[in-house]
């Protein structure tokens, strides 16, 4: 009983600060908007939190590129050979500084590394790579991380910019001002190079269902010897 108690306090504290966040980026930016204050750095941010759900496409063929990149934990790591390879890959895009919506991205990949916990680390691995790699450096991802709920198997990643820079536009994640990136999760099978874009915010159980309808493809490409 102590331990259910614990780990639903454990959702709680997730999940409470993001809508703190959100309520309060929401207000501050009302206040500018009746100061008539134009500027507002997370404006397009603010805008994609208020639709709240997302759109899967079809399943695309996505070539991860070769990167040298930097972990939460200092460790240079490969983005193909290293980090994909041949797992199935939950990916999203956040920098530490956003108020709006990375926190809730993140706090979604949280719940997703809970309902997987098993897998996680073994054939499916959680990353979460920013899209502000001046600022962003190991040290500050491994901060932020902390706030959520992470395993060994959630990788947060950073490394020079124009190397991030030429990554997130393979990934179709890149914007000229990091700002206004899009809020977007991929979901992948670094063996087949199959992978599905959600557009907004998925649901868990949607996330969830890509990943276990990657591995029943595994296994029915297993069976019939593709």
């Amino acid at each position: 009983m102590i331990r259910k108690v614990n780990r639903l306090h454990a959702r709680v504290a997730v999940f409470v600060p993001v809508v703190a966040i959100m309520l309060s980026g929401s207000n501050a930016f009302a206040e500018q908007q009746d100061r008539g204050v134009q500027a507002d750095p997370h404006a397009k941010h603010r805008q994609m939190a208020g639709h709240g759900s997302a759109a899967a496409g079809d399943m695309m063929t996505l070539e991860i590129p070769i990167a040298e990149m930097v972990t939460q934990n200092s460790e240079p790591v490969d983005l193909r050979s290293d980090v994909v390879s041949d797992r199935i890959v939950v990916l999203d895009f956040i920098y530490t500084t956003c108020t709006t919506v990375c926190p809730v991205l993140t706090a979604i990949m949280s719940q997703v590394n809970g309902q997987l916990a098993e897998r996680i680390g073994k054939d499916v691995i959680l990353v979460s790579m920013t899209v502000d790699p001046k600022r962003d450096t190991p040290a500050r991802l491994k901060k932020y991380s902390s706030n959520f709920r992470t395993d060994d198997g959630w990788l947060w990643l950073t490394g020079d910019k124009l190397v991030v820079d030429g990554v997130l536009r393979k990934l179709g994640a890149y914007t000229a001002n990091f700002e206004d990136h899009p809020a977007m999760v991929l979901v992948g099978d670094g063996r087949t190079g199959q992978w599905s874009r959600f557009v907004g915010f998925p649901g868990v159980d949607a996330i969830v269902d890509k990943v276990e309808q990657l591995t029943q493809a595994r296994r029915e490409g297993a069976v019939s010897g593709g």
